[in-house]
C-alpha cells in the first residue's frame, strides 16, 4: 500500500473552462478570477477576495497594505517561531522586521502568553498562523491586539475550512492570506488569495499585485472589452500609468481560477474526507503518548484538516528521522514539521537569534514530522500507517 503526501482534485468543470478559456485566448486575470474571488471570500463569510500568485505573496501584500495606514519601512511584526518560512519571508520581503514568538507546544500555534513581551513602539502587527489548520487562540490574540493598537493578519494558509468557538477562521483578523498550493484543501495549482472586510484594504490589495497601479477596481472595463473607461484619463494623463505605492507582480490568471473554481464546488466533500480522517488519525494516535503525540480537536473549534503532524518525544528511544526514514520504507510519504525559523533556518541568522531562544519551536522542529490526510485516502490508508508506526514502535522499545 501507499500513502501519499498530497494530492490534486481537478474537476471536470474545470478542465471544461481550461478549454474555452484556452480556445478564447482569454488567460490573462479576468472574470474567471473576478468570480473565483467572490466565491472564496462568500465561502469563509468576508465581503472582499483580492487573488495573487502566491500564498507567500499574500501575506506579503496584506502586509504592504499597511503602509497606506502608516506603518513604516522596518517596524515589527510579530510572527510565531515555527512556521513554514515563508511566513517570516514575507515580512522582510515586504519591509518590515519580524519579531518571534515562541510556541505552545500542544497546538503548535504562537502562544499568546508571551505576545505582549514582544510588543514595541515599532510593532505594527501580528500574524498568528493556524498551522497544519489549528486555530489560533483569536479572541486572545485579538485582544492584546486591540489594546496595543495593532493590526492582526491571520495567516490561513493551512487552515480552509477552521472554526473558532463558533467564527470562521479567516474572519477573525483586519486581512487573512490563504495558499492555495496543490497540497490544499482548495487549490489553483499555485496561487494565493486574501480576504478582508475593508474595502478600502481591498482596493490598495488591487493595486499591489499589479505593480501599485492607480487603477484598482474590481473588474476593468478594458480589459473586459471596453473601448473606453471613464476612470482612464485624469487631466489628460493615463492614469493605468500611473503608480501610487511600491507594488507587486502577484495577479492570478484564469487558468489558475478555472481549477480553483471547480475546488470551491466540490469544497464541502473534500473538507468532510479531509476532516474524517485528521479525526481518526487523532483517536487512533492516542496509544502512542507520551511516546508519540499530535494535536488535539476542542470543543470549540474545528480544524482545517490540511495534515497530520507528530512529535517524537526526546525519551522516545528512537529518533524522528528513523522513524520517517521506516515510513519511507513502507511506502508512507511525510514531511518534517517546519523549523523555528529565526534559530533553525540559516536566511534567518542575520537577525541575531540564538539557538535556544525558541524551545519550543525548536523542539517541534527537531523532532516533528507530519502526513497527509487528503480526500483521496481512507481508514484503509489511515489504519496502515497506524499498523506501520505500531509496529516500528514495538521493534524500537
Amino acid at each position: 500500500m501507499k500513502v501519499s503526501f498530497g494530492t490534486m482534485s481537478i474537476t471536470q468543470s474545470a478542465k471544461d473552462k481550461i478549454v474555452e478559456l484556452l480556445e478564447k485566448g482569454a488567460v490573462s486575470s479576468g472574470k474567471t478570477v473576478r468570480d473565483f474571488e467572490e466565491q472564496f471570500a462568500a465561502l469563509i463569510g468576508t465581503k472582499e477576495g483580492v487573488a495573487v500568485s502566491t500564498g507567500t505573496d499574500a501575506d506579503m501584500l496584506a502586509l504592504a497594505v499597511l503602509y497606506d495606514f502608516g506603518a513604516k519601512r522596518g517596524d515589527e511584526v510579530i510572527v510565531p517561531a515555527l512556521s513554514f518560512v515563508a511566513t517570516g519571508n514575507a515580512v522582510l520581503h515586504a519591509g518590515f522586521t519580524p519579531v518571534f514568538v515562541d510556541i505552545d507546544r500542544n497546538t503548535l500555534n504562537i502562544n499568546p502568553c508571551k505576545i505582549e513581551a514582544a510588543i514595541s513602539k515599532k510593532t505594527r502587527a501580528i500574524v498568528p498562523v493556524h498551522l497544519m489548520g489549528k486555530p489560533a487562540q483569536m479572541d486572545i490574540i485579538n485582544d492584546i491586539a486591540q489594546k496595543h493598537k495593532l493590526y492582526v493578519i491571520e495567516d490561513a494558509a493551512e487552515a480552509h475550512g477552521a472554526v473558532y468557538k463558533g467564527k470562521n477562521i479567516g474572519t477573525w483578523g483586519h486581512m487573512s492570506a490563504y495558499s492555495l498550493y496543490v497540497a490544499h484543501i482548495i487549490s489553483t495549482i499555485e496561487g494565493g488569495i486574501v480576504l478582508t472586510d475593508n474595502p478600502e484594504m481591498a482596493d490598495i490589495l488591487r493595486s499591489l499585485r499589479s505593480h501599485g497601479r492607480f487603477c484598482k477596481c474590481k473588474q476593468c472595463v478594458i480589459s473586459a472589452g471596453e473601448i473606453t473607461c471613464k476612470k482612464r484619463f485624469v487631466n489628460g494623463q493615463d492614469r493605468r500609468f500611473f503608480f501610487e505605492r511600491v507594488g507587486f507582480s502577484s495577479k492570478m490568471n484564469e487558468l489558475e481560477a478555472a481549477v480553483g473554481l471547480g475546488n470551491l464546488a466540490i469544497f464541502n466533500d473534500i473538507l468532510d474526507k479531509r476532516h474524517k480522517n485528521l479525526i481518526y488519525l487523532i483517536d487512533s494516535f492516542q496509544q502512542f503518548a507520551p511516546v508519540l503525540t499530535t494535536i488535539s480537536e476542542g470543543k470549540d473549534e474545528k480544524i482545517g484538516p490540511h495534515a497530520f503532524p507528530v512529535l517524537v518525544s526526546k525519551d522516545a528511544g528512537f529518533s524522528r528521522d528513523e522513524l520517517v526514514a521506516y515510513l519511507s520504507d513502507n511506502n508512507i510519504d511525510s514531511r518534517n514539521l517546519f523549523l523555528s525559523m529565526p534559530t533553525q533556518c540559516p536566511g534567518f541568522e542575520f537577525l541575531g537569534y540564538s539557538l535556544g531562544d525558541f524551545p519550543e519551536a525548536e523542539f517541534a522542529g527537531d523532532q516533528g514530522f507530519h502526513i497527509g490526510v487528503h480526500q483521496d485516502l481512507g481508514e484503509k490508508e489511515c489504519d496502515y500507517f497506524i499498523e506501520v508506526v505500531a509496529g516500528f514502535v514495538r521493534k524500537s522499545r
